[in-house]
């Protein structure tokens, strides 16, 4: 079942007139080949590695995302700490699947696709798990 949590700091004033893309950045603990499989749901995606932050700290994948407007997708928690001390954006989607296959993450990310544009539409929710 999808974790939705909104931001401590979240303004009571903010607009939802701006909804974020559904562009993926993926972190360096999923496939890069998630990027090719995947643009038909989820175009103008990239992985880490493709942009220069290919064993970079978390704040610097998390300052990507939210200046470049990416939705982060990760395995690492570390992610959920940081979305709800900072709130959004990046909003975050952590896969909880554990040591799985490229292909089981393609599943996933395809078949909550439904669950992961809502999560999207959300104004206030920042963290969205998914097993």
């Amino acid at each position: 079942m999808p974790v939705l949590r909104s931001p401590r700091n979240a303004s009571a004033g903010s607009s939802a007139s701006q909804l974020p893309d559904s562009k993926l950045l993926l972190d360096e603990n999923l496939a890069s080949s998630l990027v090719g499989v995947l643009a038909d749901l989820y175009p103008g995606s990239v992985h880490v590695t493709g942009v220069g932050l290919a064993a970079a700290r978390d704040s610097a994948i998390w300052a990507y995302a939210a200046a470049n407007g990416f939705v982060l997708v990760t395995k690492d928690e570390d992610f959920q700490r940081l979305s709800l001390l900072q709130g959004a954006p990046p909003k975050v989607v952590w896969v909880g699947l554990g040591n799985c296959s490229t292909a089981d993450v393609e599943q996933l990310l395809r078949r909550r696709h439904g669950e992961i544009v809502q999560f999207l539409e959300h104004p206030e929710a920042t963290f969205l798990a998914l097993r």
